[in-house]
C-alpha cells in the first residue's frame, strides 16, 4: 500500500474517492473546490502551445527528410478521416437501433431558448463561411497571436513551416533546433512539476461535479448516457483494438501504460490536461519525435473519435425526443455535415454543444432548441468523450508510426510489458536507455 500511495496513479485514485465523498457529504463546500480543478487545467494549458511548437520544430528539423514528414502528415489525415467516419456511423446506427429518445414526447416550444444563446452564437462562428473560412482560420493574424490565444492548430501550422525552414538551413538550422530542443527539455521539467498537483485537480473537479449535480442526476436522460458509454467502449475495444492488433501491439497493455493519464482525464473531463505527458510517454515507447509531434496535436482537432459518436447519436436522439421524423436523407446529411463540423472544434467553449448546434443548423428538420435536453447530462457524457478521444489519438500515433516504420518495436513491447520505466519526470529517453536505444535527440 505505501508504494501505491507514493505513485501518481494511487494518489489520483484516492483523490477521486475523496472528491466523491466530499461531494456527497458536504455538497455546498464541494462546489467551492471547483477552482482546484480549473487551476490545474490552466497550469497545463499555459505550456501547451510552446511545448507543441518545440516538439514539432525539433522533430521536423531533426528528421532531415521533409518528404517523409509530409508523408506522415498525409497518412495521418487519411487515417483520421477513415476512423472518424466509422465513429460517426456507429453513433447513427446505435441511435437508429436503440431509439433512446423515443417516448419522451418533448414539445420544442416548451424548452428554454435562453439556455442555448451562447452556444448558438459560437455555432454560428464555427460554421460561418464554410470550409474556406475554416481553412483561413488556421492562419494566425500574427505568430504571437497564435501563442497568445493558445490555438494549437495555428501554432502547429507555424511550427511545421518553421521546422521545414530549419531543415533547409543546414548547419545553422541545426544550432537553432538544438536550442529549441533544450527549451522543450525545460518545459517537460515544468510539466513534471505541475503534474504532481494532479491529485488536487482531480479532487476539486470531482467534488464540484458530485456536489453540484449529485450522483442521482444520471437518472435524467440515463438511456442516452448509457448508450453513449456503451458505444465508446465498443469503439475502443473493437475498432481501436483491431487497429492496435494490426499494428502489432496490445490495446489493453497501452491502456495500462497510460492509466495515470486516463485517470486524470476521467476526473477533469479534459484531454488537454495530459497532452504533454501523453506526448512524452509515446516518445518514451520509442516512437519518433516528429511523428508524435505531428500526429498528437493534429489529432486533437481532427481525430475526435468519441466526439464523433456523440454528435450523430445526440442529433438523432433530439429528433426522436421531439417526435421529428428523420428520413434516410437526413441521416446521411447528419453524417456528411458532422464530418466537417467535428473538425477544429477543439478549444471552442462548450465545444460539444457548439458543434452539435452547428450540425443541427445545417439540418433544418431537427429543432436545434432540442439541445437543451442534453445540457444537463453533457458533463457525464464529456467523461467518455475525453477518454475516447485521448485513446483514439494515442492509438492513431502508434498505428501511423507502425505504418511508417517510425517506432522501435522492441522498445515499445518492453515498455508496454513493464520491463522499462514509464516515468514522465522529464518526458525524455535517457542517454543510457536500455535495449541500446539512443536518446530522444538521436531518435529524432
Amino acid at each position: 500500500m505505501p508504494k501505491f500511495l507514493r505513485s501518481l496513479f494511487g494518489q489520483v485514485v484516492l483523490a477521486l474517492i475523496a472528491g466523491v465523498l466530499v461531494g456527497l457529504l458536504w455538497p455546498e463546500a464541494a462546489v467551492k473546490l471547483k477552482p482546484l480543478g480549473d487551476g490545474f487545467i490552466k497550469l497545463i494549458k499555459m505550456i501547451i502551445p510552446v511545448l507543441v511548437f518545440c516538439v514539432v520544430v525539433h522533430g521536423i528539423a531533426g528528421a532531415g527528410d521533409l518528404k517523409r514528414v509530409g508523408r506522415v502528415g498525409v497518412k495521418s489525415l487519411i487515417y483520421f478521416e477513415v476512423v472518424t467516419t466509422i465513429a460517426l456511423g456507429i453513433g447513427l446506427l446505435l441511435a437508429f437501433v436503440f431509439q433512446p429518445g423515443v417516448g419522451m414526447n418533448v414539445d420544442p416550444k416548451a424548452l428554454d431558448a435562453k439556455a442555448m444563446g451562447a452556444y448558438a452564437e459560437n455555432a454560428s462562428k464555427l460554421t460561418g463561411g464554410g470550409t474556406v473560412e475554416f481553412l483561413m482560420k488556421l492562419i494566425p493574424t500574427t505568430v504571437v497571436d497564435a501563442f497568445a490565444k493558445g490555438d494549437v492548430l495555428q501554432v502547429l501550422l507555424f511550427a511545421v513551416i518553421f521546422g521545414c525552414a530549419l531543415a533547409l538551413l543546414g548547419d545553422k538550422g541545426t544550432r537553432i533546433a538544438g536550442l529549441v530542443d533544450d527549451l522543450a527539455h525545460a518545459l517537460f521539467k515544468v510539466m513534471g512539476i505541475i503534474i504532481k498537483l494532479a491529485p488536487l485537480g482531480v479532487l476539486g473537479a470531482i467534488a464540484f461535479t458530485v456536489g453540484r449535480y449529485g450522483v442521482g442526476s444520471l437518472k435524467q436522460l440515463g438511456m442516452l448516457v448509457v448508450l453513449f458509454y456503451a458505444a465508446v467502449i465498443f469503439f475502443v475495444v473493437v475498432v481501436l483494438g483491431l487497429i492496435m492488433r494490426l499494428s502489432g501491439f496490445s490495446l489493453f497493455k497501452l491502456l495500462k501504460y497510460l492509466r495515470e493519464e486516463l485517470m486524470v482525464v476521467f476526473a477533469t473531463t479534459s484531454s488537454d490536461s495530459v497532452l504533454p505527458q501523453i506526448m512524452a510517454k509515446l516518445k518514451r515507447m520509442g516512437i519518433r519525435d516528429s511523428t508524435v509531434g505531428l500526429v498528437i496535436p493534429t489529432g486533437y482537432s481532427f481525430n475526435l473519435d468519441a466526439f464523433s459518436i456523440y454528435i450523430t447519436l445526440a442529433a438523432v436522439f433530439i429528433a426522436q425526443a421531439t417526435n421529428t421524423p428523420v428520413s434516410m436523407t437526413d441521416l446521411l446529411a447528419i453524417l456528411a455535415v458532422s464530418l466537417v463540423t467535428s473538425k477544429g472544434a477543439h478549444g471552442v467553449p462548450g465545444s460539444a454543444i457548439v458543434v452539435l448546434a452547428a450540425t443541427l443548423q445545417a439540418i433544418p428538420a431537427i429543432p436545434a432548441i432540442g439541445l437543451v435536453l442534453v445540457l444537463s447530462v453533457d458533463w457525464f457524457m464529456g467523461i467518455a468523450r475525453a477518454l475516447g478521444n485521448l485513446i483514439g489519438n494515442c492509438v492513431a500515433t502508434v498505428a501511423i508510426a507502425a505504418w511508417e516504420g517510425d517506432i522501435d518495436r522492441e522498445r515499445a513491447r518492453a515498455t508496454l510489458d513493464g520491463q522499462l520505466p514509464a516515468t514522465i519526470d522529464d518526458g525524455l529517453i535517457e542517454e543510457d536507455a536500455p535495449l541500446g536505444v539512443p536518446a530522444t535527440r538521436a531518435v529524432a
